[in-house]
């Protein structure tokens, strides 16, 4: 229970950290921007059940698959797409790390 809390507030502080860290000029719209690449998880809707609080995103569904990292990490050379690139490699990053706690729970 306290899993899926903490993984959703860090998808929300983790960007806004990073927009404030990186992109300081414009910080507001970065994080806004990054608060958008979530909607990555719709490919969840993709699933059955659509959540499985047992089930790791990254290499399961579609837009977390290691192709789509691969994609991810390349968009962030492209500076007009820099921060869509940042927000997804930092949703993927924090869906690893959700891999990682919901082993070792």
């Amino acid at each position: 229970m306290f899993r899926p809390i903490v993984h959703l507030l860090l998808h929300v502080a983790v960007p806004g950290l990073a927009a404030r860290l990186v992109f300081r000029d414009r910080w507001q719209s970065a994080w806004a921007i990054m608060l958008l690449t979530m909607l990555v998880d719709l490919d969840h809707f993709l699933a059955t059940p659509v959540y499985d609080p047992s089930r790791c995103s990254i290499g399961f569904h579609p837009l977390h698959s290691y192709f789509a990292i691969a994609v991810y990490t390349v968009v962030t050379v492209v500076p007009k797409l820099r921060i869509i690139g940042v927000g997804l490699l930092i949703h993927m990053g924090l869906d690893f790390l959700d891999c990682l706690w919901m082993h070792f729970e």
